[in-house]
């Protein structure tokens, strides 16, 4: 009897043993990116729908603070401020707002309305431009690593930065990077490094910094005059 136990408890054991062999298999899944974005497109005074003309757009992306369900907020800082305030632009100018509080701008979906916009629209593909503050300047960022063919020039305010990818950015395209001196939210160390990098690799890069300046560098980068006047001298050299 005692025989019987033994050699039933072996055989358990060696049934356990096979049944938890490790294994790899291959796998595919087509995955999709979907996400809802409420935005402002602002068109210049002489748009035209049914010309012919092809004008360049901006893409701006704000900060968490506008993050939600109230596009009105996009309002608050920016170019979408400016315009409030009846400043008028030479480009169209898109902000999508990012309906989650609390999480990263989906940059794949925002590209996804980009294309959508300028196919729809009379924009010249060669003078997209590409613009963010604090979380949407990182996302900015992140979206020319991702996608260094797209933009003919990017500012980037406040915004982390993916030092390690780099040289991942286009090279051909002109960056103009500002930052706040005294940013205790995203440290002014962020976009020095960043510069320094892009700098030491050959990339046409401006910086500007404000001296006494915190997190909200934005008010005195978007009342920048020439920072608009640069856009507009920009286009792809592909």
């Amino acid at each position: 009897m005692r025989y019987v136990i033994i050699l039933s408890f072996c055989v358990l054991l060696q049934s356990c043993a096979a049944q938890s062999k490790s294994r790899l298999i291959d796998g595919s899944q087509e995955t999709v990116t979907k996400e809802i974005f409420d935005y402002y497109l602002y068109f210049p005074d002489n748009y035209e729908a049914a010309s012919d003309e092809k004008f360049p757009l901006l893409l701006f992306l704000h900060g968490g603070g506008e993050s939600g369900d109230s596009l009105v907020a996009v309002k608050r800082n920016g170019p979408p401020k400016l315009i409030a305030r009846g400043k008028q632009f030479p480009f169209l100018i898109l902000a999508p707002q990012n309906p989650h509080k609390r999480k990263w701008w989906n940059t794949a979906a925002v590209m996804q309305l980009l294309d959508t916009i300028v196919t729809e629209h009379n924009v010249d593909p060669k003078r997209v431009y590409l613009t963010g503050l604090s979380r949407g300047g990182g996302a900015a960022w992140e979206i020319v690593v991702q996608y260094p063919e797209k933009f003919a020039a990017l500012a980037v305010v406040c915004g982390m930065t993916p030092l390690p990818y780099a040289s991942w950015i286009d090279k051909k395209m002109p960056i103009w990077v500002f930052h706040g001196e005294e940013d205790k939210s995203i440290p002014v160390s962020e976009s020095e490094t960043m510069v320094d990098r892009l700098l030491s690799m050959g990339y046409d890069v401006k910086f500007t910094k404000y001296p006494g300046v915190g997190h909200d560098s934005w008010i005195q980068a978007y009342n920048t005059e020439e920072l608009y006047e640069w856009f507009s001298e920009q286009s792809r050299k592909d």
